[in-house]
């Protein structure tokens, strides 16, 4: 858990803000994604997300669908994904988080995806569609085994949802600025300032 941590506290440090670059596990081919992570890591990225390929995205726009059917086409599955990271990790310094569904997990198994997490050298899992309501056993895993469980926020999250992602999650709290799929904008939405300070205060008023 240190690493998102520690990585969080060097860009408090320098008052600057903090590069954390995703890339689709994959896209065009596994090996190149390591290539592709390891040069991030190297060129100053703090943080690096890591998508695994899934064939039914809920909130992915169009940039990442084409990315994961590329990746999917090529081969890239959630076991070579932890594989490729494992084969990588000692050329990253860089904190690690795996972005996911629920059933690639639920397929490989709760157990053993932890294990090849751990072994694989990943900081942080975000499962993008496992509510926190129902976070308890699957985060009860992870946090055992030194990961960090990271819980979405958007605009329509409760303060009763915020509370316990806050309470539940460690590393970050990833917030959405805006409904709907993902992709670039031209512009952030208008109240995301005010919502994310409202998050920290809010935070720092529970610590």
């Amino acid at each position: 858990m240190a690493r998102i941590a520690d990585a969080f506290a060097a860009m408090r440090r320098r008052g600057t803000p903090g590069l954390v670059a995703y890339v689709t596990a994959g896209d065009p081919t596994i090996e190149r994604s390591g290539e592709i992570l390891a040069a991030l890591a190297e060129n100053g990225a703090d943080v690096l997300e890591v998508g695994v390929p899934f064939s039914d995205p809920l909130a992915d726009g169009p940039v990442i669908q084409r990315a994961s059917e590329r990746a999917l086409a090529a081969g890239a599955t959630l076991r070579r994904t932890l594989e490729m990271l494992r084969r990588t990790r000692d050329r990253i310094a860089a904190p690690i988080v795996l972005f996911t569904y629920a059933n690639p997990i639920l397929r490989m198994g709760e157990d053993a995806f932890v294990k090849a997490a751990v072994a694989a050298g990943v900081d942080g899992v975000l499962m993008l569609d496992l509510p926190v309501e129902e976070a308890g056993s699957f985060r009860g895993r992870l946090v055992a085994h030194g990961l960090d469980p990271i819980f979405l926020l958007s605009p329509t999250t409760t303060d009763a949802r915020v509370r316990a992602s806050a309470e539940l999650g460690s590393g970050f709290l990833y917030v959405i600025s805006r409904l709907g799929v993902t992709g670039m904008r031209d512009h952030l939405a208008a109240d995301v300032e005010a919502r994310a300070g409202a998050y920290v205060r809010w935070l720092k008023g529970q610590s």
